[in-house]
């Protein structure tokens, strides 16, 4: 029968950041879409309610929120420990090319080998990757769109995006990708639970996972 042991894996702060990268997505998502399209009778706001003023209140709220997971999980890609560091997730390394490789054949139904890793397998840790490039475009495009006047934001804006109707554009293009994400990040990660013990999901709320023992 095999044995494992138990590592540590994940530190407070990216689970802290896990979770508030979560849950404002399924805010920002929420109230982006009644922004963008409201579903309730408009007549009513200002006099029995204000429910844009709501929502784009949630909205900004949730924005900081996700724009400070954005900051911690760029600490983190810098200082975290060795499994939450940029360099642990990079196809650089033979190792790091081999996990990929493994990995793509193992989630294709190829092969059964598992190439057993403490952090994100290579694939995961690229799709982190793009989502958190895809995350900082979302800060810069949504800042650039709630001030339009402010010189600082305009520079910028103006300098990445050209004008803010390609923002708000590329602001809700990207908003499809964060969905998407969400439903293949949370079938793999129950994929996972189901074929190899080590903990995948508990491990975000106990930054606990387990290893085959030597």
């Amino acid at each position: 029968m095999a044995t494992y042991e138990k590592h540590h894996c994940w530190s407070v702060l990216l689970r802290l950041f896990h979770w508030m990268f979560a849950l404002s997505i399924v805010f920002l998502v929420t109230t982006g879409f009644y922004i963008n399209n409201p579903w309730t009778n408009t007549m009513i706001e200002g006099s029995l309610s204000f429910p844009m003023a709501t929502m784009r209140y949630i909205h900004y709220v949730a924005a900081y929120t996700f724009s400070a997971a954005v900051a911690i999980r760029l600490f983190l890609y810098i200082f975290g420990n060795a499994q939450e560091r940029i360099w642990d997730i990079l196809p650089f390394t033979k190792r790091n090319l081999n996990n990929l490789k493994m990995t793509l054949l193992q989630y294709s139904y190829i092969s059964d080998k598992h190439d057993e890793r403490l952090g994100h397998n290579i694939l995961a840790g690229l799709a982190y990757l793009f989502t958190f490039i895809a995350a900082v475009i979302m800060v810069l495009s949504g800042f650039f769109m709630l001030y339009p006047e402010a010189s600082f934001w305009q520079g910028w804006g103006v300098m990445l995006f050209g004008n803010q109707q390609f923002a708000r554009f590329l602001h809700h293009l990207l908003m499809w990708w964060f969905m998407i994400f969400a439903v293949i990040h949370l079938y793999l990660c129950i994929w996972n639970d189901a074929n190899e013990p080590e903990g995948l999901i508990s491990s975000i709320f106990t930054g606990a996972k387990f290893k085959h023992k030597a």
